[in-house]
């Protein structure tokens, strides 16, 4: 195999500097381990192998009270070789970086795949893997959308800016507490394959979040508050003024908790909603964003979280919901948690539908899914959190499109007569073939004719997926529009943890089953 050539600059958008990957990350044996993985691998004759080596950074800051409570920084480096041979995967990894070191991983991976093809043919399976076509991406180099790479800003800096926050919301009348965390990672991506895709990747993605707690002194009653703001793919301008309000949050958060600490209870009963953005990702993302992928639909994912009621004999059938529900799958969406330029089997990113008119029309791929089911070009989901670990099939960006002259979300409120009005997410719980849901928030605020009239608490919201989805009756415009997310996405055994966004305008659901929360607890 001749050596593989040298990495690209990313061109310069708009003819600014570009973001450039880490010289750190640049400065190790990328191209020599992967010369040696592969060549060994094609000489030990198998139809397909890719090599991956990472470099992953996490950091986090916590303060309670303005005060540090806990600090972490960690590296995970290595690589990992997989294969496929006769019809069956091979992997394993390694961290020696040396090229004799990758020329044995990629042997282990080989020896592997015999054991287990030859495991599956003694049981009678005639299963065979095979990959979708994928065009060959040589020399490509993709760094996600920040300005400022927070690990490159002092960690005083960080400390100093959650501790100045923190601090004025205890100055403000019945915050009791406030707990302020940080979480920071820089993930750096080497891969090759035998088809010649070559490709070297940068992400740069946080989450900070503040929460703040009142307590009565007198009853011991409490109540807690998050900030709204979600994690994103940006760097710290995040948090010094570009993407976010953070003043205002601030500033309005103690207000907000008071008035939550005196909220009655809601009433138990059947209401119209309307569903902030900050509230509706979480439940895209468990009734839409795990039940439309296809491994789970297909039941090779099962016993993390269970399966999907939106199994394949559907697609093109399933009415998921109103025609007003219009999702994609993406990982191109700017600063998404999801977005990459090339996934872990070197699939260029893209954006595709999955519900389109209210109508299942798609899934999440990767190579094997798309093959086994003859879909064609993989949509580019395959995704491993580790070098130790395999890739599997992972969410993308899944996003409810606005309308594109919709409301705005007071104007969703207008033609509500009994209604609620969610923000932020809380608790959730969901059934193993995400059908049957129930979703609490941060807080709500009664609708009464068209106007909001307060706030109430103790609320869950009950449906199954497909009443849910369709009972929506109106969908908020653009300016609605709000990509929310999580960093902690767990799927597979061994267990692995991916960060994914979800957009969403803000829209109404008509005449959805809500609980009280207490009363339930009381049962």
């Amino acid at each position: 195999m001749p050596p593989l050539p040298p990495t690209s600059t990313p061109p310069a958008p708009g003819g600014a500097a570009p973001r450039t990957v880490d010289p750190l990350f640049l400065g190790l044996p990328l191209r020599a381990l992967a010369d040696a993985a592969l060549t060994r691998a094609r000489e030990l004759g198998v139809d397909h192998a890719d090599f991956r080596l990472e470099r992953v950074r996490s950091a986090s800051w916590r303060l309670r009270d303005a005060r540090p409570a806990g600090t972490s920084d960690s590296v995970q480096l290595g690589f990992a070789v997989r294969v496929l041979l006769d019809g069956a995967w091979g992997f394993a990894a390694g961290v020696d970086l040396t090229p004799d070191a990758a020329a044995r991983v990629a042997e282990q991976a080989v020896a592997v795949a015999r054991l287990s093809g030859g495991i599956s043919r003694a049981a009678g399976s005639k299963e065979r893997v095979e990959l979708a076509a994928e065009p060959v991406h040589p020399d490509v180099t993709w760094v996600s959308a920040y300005d400022v790479n927070p690990f490159e800003v002092p960690d005083a800096e960080k400390t100093a800016l959650l501790a100045g926050w923190s601090s004025r919301l205890l100055a403000a009348e019945g915050v009791s507490h406030v707990q302020a965390t940080l979480l920071t990672v820089q993930e750096n991506k080497f891969y090759a394959d035998t088809a010649g895709t070559v490709t070297t990747q940068q992400r740069i993605r946080l989450h900070p979040e503040l929460e703040a707690t009142s307590v009565d002194g007198r009853t011991g009653a409490f109540e807690s508050m998050r900030t709204l703001a979600p994690p994103v793919g940006r760097g710290f301008e995040y948090l010094t003024g570009t993407g976010w309000d953070w003043e205002a949050e601030l500033a309005e958060l103690p207000v907000l908790l008071a008035e939550k600490m005196r909220a009655p209870s809601v009433e138990a009963g059947r209401y119209d909603l309307v569903i902030d953005p900050s509230n509706l990702w979480l439940t895209i993302h468990e009734s839409i964003g795990h039940a439309t992928e296809l491994d789970r639909a297909l039941g090779y994912e099962a016993a993390y979280a269970g399966t999907s009621f939106a199994t394949f004999d559907k697609l093109g059938s399933l009415r998921y919901g109103s025609e007003l529900m219009h999702v994609t799958g993406d990982r191109t969406a700017e600063h998404g948690l999801s977005t990459v330029g090339y996934d872990d089997e070197g699939v260029a990113a893209q954006s595709w539908d999955l519900v389109k008119d209210g109508v299942l029309v798609g899934y999440q791929l990767d190579r094997a899914m798309a093959a086994l089911k003859g879909l064609g070009r993989s949509n580019g989901c395959a995704f491993a959190d580790s070098p130790a670990h395999v890739p599997v099939q992972r969410m993308a960006n899944v996003s409810l499109q606005p309308a594109a002259d919709g409301p705005s979300t007071e104007g969703l409120f207008a033609d509500v007569e009994n209604g609620l009005y969610i923000v932020g997410d809380r608790s959730w719980s969901i059934d193993m073939q995400r059908y049957n849901f129930q979703f609490t928030g941060q807080r709500a605020y009664a609708i009464r004719n068209g106007e909001l009239a307060g706030q109430v608490k103790d609320f869950a919201y009950q449906a199954t997926t497909t009443d849910f989805w369709g009972s929506m009756t109106a969908v908020g415009g653009p300016q609605t529009y709000v990509l929310g997310g999580a960093f902690n996405c767990g799927k597979a055994q061994p267990g692995q943890v991916a960060a994914v966004s979800h957009g969403c305008p803000s829209a109404l659901f008509r005449n959805v089953n809500v609980l009280n929360t207490q009363q339930e607890a009381g049962h």
